[in-house]
């Protein structure tokens, strides 16, 4: 049942049926309401230049498509940077440093699972988690950051900020804003990022299966999917046909029961899972669970772009 809600929302928000299309149409009157407020927004924020160069990578969708594992494919070779996002699904409030320079200060549950796979994947980075971004850039300026990544900051209209949005594969069919459909801002906003990077063209995607670290190139026959991601049933390309799928809501906090009632309903099997799965799912004992490891590898003239906007200007370029 659990299951089946997710992809039904999915399903509505992104590629509804007629009947589904028609209860979006119900909610038209809000849909317009909710547009008419993000843009007074975005027109009435003044921007704030924080003196540093500040990244930011979102989306036009609610939902994943893809915004870690780009911010990880970007910071990954670069020193003092910072990656501040506003950890979803934490069981904390406030401002939190979850690692500096790779030290990881902060638990899970403080930290949120986003936070926790940045933490982990860049080991030269500094990861903060805030409801205030804004508060978050200048604590990463006195821990003397360089550069900023800011995660979902394209709705951060008041921040001085070189705007990356990712576009999906595949367009949604439903093409309004929340409450009918899901999209964050209408699809005009694109135009107005500084960059807009499609997923399978300026960036790809790229799947390995690994289990205790090293990579497999065949899974197990009695295999299930277990996650907690927005839009889990995209990683349903990688697997095979017919998989068996335990899937939450996003950010969801595994608990002893969830696992309890995992293992007793899928005796002797592998559980296949996300590294932003993997990091919540480390403190329960499985015999058997292998990671579905994403790698982002993104177009050299957009990561070019990218760098031209946050090396430091010479003398010459700057008279």
């Amino acid at each position: 049942m659990r299951s089946f809600f997710v992809k039904w929302i999915e399903q509505y928000l992104f590629f509804p049926t007629p009947f589904q299309r028609l209860i979006g149409i119900l909610f038209l009157p809000f849909t317009v309401l909710y547009c008419v407020v993000s843009a007074y927004k975005r027109i009435s924020k003044k921007e704030i230049d924080f003196g540093i160069p500040v990244v930011s990578v979102g989306n036009l969708l609610i939902g994943g498509t893809g915004k870690t594992p780009v911010i990880i494919a970007l910071a990954k070779e670069k020193e003092d940077v910072a990656v501040v996002l506003r950890g979803y699904g934490r069981a904390s409030k406030g401002l939190y440093v979850v690692s500096q320079k790779g030290k990881i200060l902060q638990d899970i549950n403080t930290s949120g699972d986003e936070a926790m796979l940045l933490a982990k994947s860049l080991p030269k980075a500094t990861v903060i988690v805030s409801e205030n971004r804004s508060e978050a850039i200048m604590k990463a300026k006195e821990l003397n950051c360089k550069v900023v990544f800011l995660d979902d900051g394209y709705s951060k209209h008041e921040i001085k900020k070189f705007d990356i949005l990712l576009r999906p594969k595949i367009e949604p069919t439903n093409i309004f804003c929340l409450p009918s459909g899901g999209y964050r801002d209408t699809k005009m906003m694109y135009s107005f990022a500084d960059m807009v990077l499609r997923d399978g063209t300026d960036f790809t995607r790229v799947v390995l299966f690994k289990k205790d670290g090293e990579k497999i190139d065949t899974l197990p026959e009695n295999t299930v999917l277990l996650t907690a991601i927005s839009k889990a049933y995209r990683l349903l390309e990688y697997l095979p046909e017919g998989i068996q799928t335990e899937i939450f809501e996003d950010h969801h906090s595994f608990t002893q029961e969830d696992i309890e009632k995992i293992l007793l309903k899928y005796p002797n099997t592998t559980i296949i899972t996300t590294a932003k799965d993997l990091v919540k799912l480390e403190q329960f004992s499985f015999k058997d669970i292998i990671l579905m490891d994403l790698e982002v590898t993104i177009d050299e003239k957009a990561m070019q772009k990218v760098e031209n906007y946050i090396k430091p200007k010479s003398v010459d370029e700057v008279y």
